[in-house]
C-alpha cells in the first residue's frame, strides 16, 4: 500500500547558487506519494488524496517536507568523543581520536557506536552519511551492517594509515590494499551501500600506500575516494616536509592516482591557485565542514570562491565537528560566510545540505531532491519547534523568512519525522527526565 505524506513540500529543480530562489519549488499544501521505496508522485494534497484513496495518509500539517539531509563527511568512530576540549588538529588526533579509534578492533564496540551514530544522525534528519571508519575491517562491517538493517543509503571506507600513527592503528601498503578490496567487493553496491577508498590524509600514508590505493581506485573507478586536504596551515607545512618533491598538498594525492571526478576532499580551506585549478579541471568535489573548522580553529572556507568552480558538499565532520545536526552546520556555514563578507541565502544553505551534498557524492540522481523516481528519503521539519523559533517564524512573510530561524536556532526538536527508502524510521524521542522534588 502506498503512503501519502502531506505538508509544505520544498525541493529544488536547479542550483540556487546559479539561479537564485527560482531554483526552489515550494507548495504550501503539497503531498508526496511514496511507493516501493521511491517517490511515485508529487503534487497538491487535494489532488493526490483524490487520486490515491487507498494510500495511508501521514499528515504533517504545516511542517516542511524536504529531502533528507546528506552529511558528506563524518567520522562515525569519533561519535563518543565529540566536543572534546581545546586542541589543534594534530594534538586533537593524538589526544582523543587515535586512542578512541583503537577501540574499534573490538567488533562489539564498533557495532554499538555505529548504532549510536545512526540514532543520533537520524534524530537530526540526516538520511545519508559518508563516513570514515578506522583501520579495522570490523569497523566497516559494523557501519554497513547497521545502515543495511535500517534501509539507509550510506557510504564508508576503511581508513588507511601506515605511518605517523600509534602502532595499533597502522596497517601496511599491502594490507590497506587487500582489506579495502575485500571490503569493497563485499559491500559496494549491496542494497543502498557504497564503498569509498579512504586514505586518512597524506601525512599518515607512505608514498607506497598512496600508490597502492591509487591502483585500487584505478581497478574500481566507480567508487569514490575520500580524504582530507588543506585543513590547517601547520598540517600543510607538515605535508611539505614529508613530500618535498610535491608541488603542493593536492599533488601528494594526484601523483599517486588519487585525484579524479570521484574524489571527495574534506575541508579544502587553504588552497593554492594550482590546487583550485586542478580540482576544477578534474571534476573533484570539496566538502565544507564549518563547525569543525571553527571548533579546531582551522580557518574560513571560501564558499563563494569555490562553489562556482567545483561541486561543494556540506558536512558535520563529527567528532571534530561539534554537532550531529545539519541545521547547526548550515548555521555555522552562514556565520563563516559572513566573516568573509559573503551572505548565503537560506535556499542556498538548504540546497548544500541536501542536493549539493548528494551531488558532491555523485548521488544527485538518487537522493537530495524530491521528484518522481527519486529514492524516498524525506524529512518533516517543524518551523515552530521552540518558543524562540515560533515567535520569529510567525512574523515571516515568505517561506525563507519562516525557514531561516530554524536554520539558525533549530536542533533535533525540529525534526518531526524521518523517512528513508520509503519507510518511516523516525527515532523515538527520549522521554523527559523525571521531576524530583
Amino acid at each position: 500500500m502506498p503512503d501519502l505524506l502531506l505538508g509544505q513540500t520544498l525541493t529544488f529543480t536547479a542550483d540556487p547558487f546559479e539561479t537564485g530562489e527560482a531554483a526552489a519549488r515550494h507548495d504550501p499544501h503539497g503531498a508526496i506519494l511514496v511507493e516501493d521505496g521511491r517517490i511515485a508522485e508529487m503534487g497538491t494534497a487535494t489532488d493526490l488524496r483524490a487520486r490515491n484513496p487507498a494510500a495511508r495518509v501521514h499528515d504533517y500539517g504545516r511542517a516542511v517536507l524536504s529531502a533528507g539531509f546528506v552529511d558528506a563527511h563524518i567520522h562515525f568512530p569519533q561519535t563518543a568523543i565529540i566536543a572534546s576540549w581545546g586542541k589543534r588538529l594534530i594534538d586533537w588526533l593524538n589526544t582523543y581520536t587515535f586512542p578512541e579509534e583503537m577501540r574499534f578492533a573490538d567488533a562489539d564496540y564498533a557495532r554499538r557506536i555505529a548504532a549510536r551514530t545512526f540514532d543520533l544522525t537520524l534524530a537530526n534528519g540526516t538520511t545519508t552519511l559518508c563516513s570514515y571508519a578506522t583501520i579495522h575491517p570490523e569497523s566497516v562491517d559494523a557501519f554497513f551492517t547497521e545502515a543495511q538493517a535500517r534501509g539507509l543509503r550510506a557510504l564508508a571506507g576503511k581508513t588507511c594509515m601506515d605511518r605517523n600513527a600509534p602502532e595499533g592503528l597502522r596497517d601496511t601498503a599491502q594490507s590497506a590494499y587487500d582489506d579495502s578490496k575485500r571490503l569493497l567487493e563485499r559491500w559496494h553496491g549491496t542494497d543502498r551501500l557504497s564503498y569509498v577508498i579512504t586514505p586518512r590524509f597524506s601525512p599518515t600514508s607512505t608514498p607506497e600506500q598512496l600508490a597502492a590505493l591509487g591502483a585500487l581506485w584505478a581497478e574500481y573507478p566507480d567508487c569514490l575516494m575520500q580524504t582530507h586536504l588543506s585543513e590547517q596551515l601547520d598540517e600543510i607545512a607538515w605535508v611539505r616536509d614529508l613530500f618535498p618533491q610535491a608541488r603542493d598538498y593536492l599533488d601528494t594525492y594526484e601523483a599517486f592516482g588519487l585525484l579524479g571526478a570521484g574524489a571527495v576532499f574534506g575541508h579544502a580551506i587553504h588552497l593554492e591557485p594550482r590546487e583550485k585549478d586542478r580540482l576544477a579541471e578534474m571534476g573533484a568535489a570539496v566538502v565544507h565542514c564549518p563547525t569543525s573548522n571553527s571548533f579546531i580553529g582551522s580557518g574560513l572556507f571560501d564558499l563563494a570562491g569555490l562553489k562556482g568552480r567545483m561541486r561543494v558538499g556540506l558536512a558535520t565532520d563529527t567528532g571534530g565537528g561539534s554537532s550531529f545536526s545539519m541545521l547547526r552546520t548550515m548555521a555555522a556555514a552562514y556565520e563563516i560566510a559572513q566573516l568573509r563578507g559573503q551572505a548565503i541565502h537560506p535556499a542556498q544553505l538548504w540546497w548544500l545540505a541536501t542536493a549539493g551534498s548528494a551531488q558532491a557524492l555523485r548521488l544527485g540522481d538518487r537522493i537530495g531532491t524530491l521528484a518522481p523516481g527519486m529514492e524516498a528519503d524525506v524529512i518533516a521539519v517543524d518551523l515552530a519547534s521552540t518558543p524562540a523559533i515560533a515567535q520569529r517564524a510567525e512574523r515571516a512573510e515568505t517561506l525563507w523568512e519562516a525557514l531561516f530561524p530554524t536554520i539558525m536556532m533549530g536542533d533535533d526538536r525540529a525534526i518531526r519525522a524521518v523517512w528513508a527508502g520509503g519507510r518511516d524510521v523516525t527515532p523515538a524521542k527520549a522521554p523527559p527526565a523525571p521531576v524530583r522534588e
